[in-house]
């Protein structure tokens, strides 16, 4: 008789075990439906392993990008708790801690691994369960819920990941149209010179700059930049560059004074946290000169009166400094079929299979062979010379053309 009340009471006491678990597994899922927020699991997590399981000691880790951190806690402070990671870090399974274990893991006695795609993401250290009985069964039920609740957090961490993820791409994509719609459409064209641009950016967003501004039937100016970064934040630059360039070229009718104002300009919008390699010329085909500055570009390439040069004086780069340290102007005469090439440094760090870059003697050497082309068509073969050039190479960065000829 008094066996069978026992083995009643033990029933009893399995039948009211597992209609917790079952409770507070329906608990736990229904606030998973109801996007109770990560803290809010945290504490559900903690207060079913102390309440409910009698457990006296539990850290929580959970793996948050690159990191580990301790999420939850029972008696432990969670600030001291990373000195723990190395011991458990290597574990792929539930595993029961023994003596000879290290002295940081005394007072646990189980650590339950949780992986997601053979990647782990969440570990709990257990200790102390009071009631003995059923020792398997809590383990399991506890390896369960700590289960759910890790890849619940996993699941919200992968999609806030992807939700910031759309985010960027849509404030790419705007920034992307924004830029596009900052680099000419088309050049007026005129019976005196022809201009042709390429904008090629290695990413939805460059940073490379072009512009063409007419003063008048006979006076134009053709401006290229690189501006140092990538992204939003080149965008917006380009974008603010842009409006400062357009103000000031009208308000100062020589270069030195522009080029000063347009860095100062640059410098309060910057703070020297970022630069811009600049170059400036101004076409005046009445008089048959040209004026130009460059500020720290690539030095572009004049054919002019059977002579290739580089374009290669003036001043450092813009918006790193608050006072330009020197610049200096310079005027050519031009011979009529005068051919300036401008580009910005994406085309010269082009490689071929060889490591070797596509460097101003082979773009002297293709001026050469190409100057009777109409630009439109110089810079048509001067692009796919470079993808024939490149190989199976990928472009390293933005390119940027700007190739005008003065008739």
């Amino acid at each position: 008789m008094i066996e069978r009340e026992e083995l009643l009471e033990k029933l009893d006491r399995e039948l009211s075990l597992k209609e917790l678990q079952i409770k507070s597994l329906l608990t736990i899922t229904q606030a998973i439906n109801d996007n109770v927020s990560k803290d809010g699991l945290f504490r559900m997590y903690q207060s079913f392993l102390s309440w409910e399981m009698g457990i006296s000691r539990m850290l929580l880790f959970i793996k948050t990008e690159e990191e580990w951190s301790c999420v939850s806690s029972i008696n432990h402070d969670k600030g001291e708790a990373s000195s723990i990671i190395p011991s458990f870090i290597h574990l792929k399974r539930l595993y029961t801690i023994k003596k000879e274990d290290s002295g940081e893991l005394a007072g646990f006695d189980i650590i339950i691994p949780v992986f997601h795609k053979d990647q782990p993401i969440a570990y709990s250290l257990i200790g102390g369960i009071k009631d003995k009985e059923d020792l398997y069964n809590k383990i399991q039920f506890i390896t369960t819920i700590t289960n759910i609740i890790a890849v619940a957090i996993e699941n919200k961490r992968l999609f806030n990941q992807m939700i910031e993820k759309e985010k960027y791409d849509k404030d790419m994509e705007l920034a992307g149209e924004v830029q596009k719609m900052l680099i000419p459409s088309s050049i007026p064209e005129s019976p005196r010179y022809e201009v042709d641009l390429v904008y090629k950016p290695h990413s939805s967003i460059g940073g490379d700059y072009i512009d063409f501004i007419k003063f008048d039937e006979h006076k134009f100016a053709l401006c290229i930049a690189d501006i140092s970064g990538k992204g939003v934040a080149a965008a917006l630059l380009m974008a603010n560059f842009q409006a400062t360039l357009r103000s000031l070229i009208f308000q100062y009718r020589d270069l030195e004074t522009f080029v000063y104002a347009l860095n100062e300009a640059v410098f309060k919008i910057t703070n020297s946290d970022r630069f811009i390699t600049f170059f400036i010329a101004e076409i005046d085909t009445k008089q048959m000169t040209m004026r130009y500055i460059n500020a720290g570009h690539y030095p572009p390439l004049l054919l002019n009166n059977g002579e290739i040069v580089e374009l290669n004086k003036g001043t450092t780069v813009i918006g790193a400094f608050d006072k330009l340290p020197m610049i200096e102007e310079t005027k050519i005469k031009l011979q009529f079929d005068a051919l300036l090439l401008s580009f910005t440094d994406g085309l010269a760090d082009i490689k071929n299979e060889d490591d070797e870059y596509f460097d101003e003697t082979i773009l002297k050497d293709f001026i050469e062979r190409s100057k009777e082309l109409s630009v439109k068509d110089f810079n048509a073969k001067l692009m796919e010379e470079l993808l024939n050039y490149k190989g199976g190479n990928e472009y390293v960065d933005d390119i940027a053309i700007l190739t005008c000829k003065v008739k």
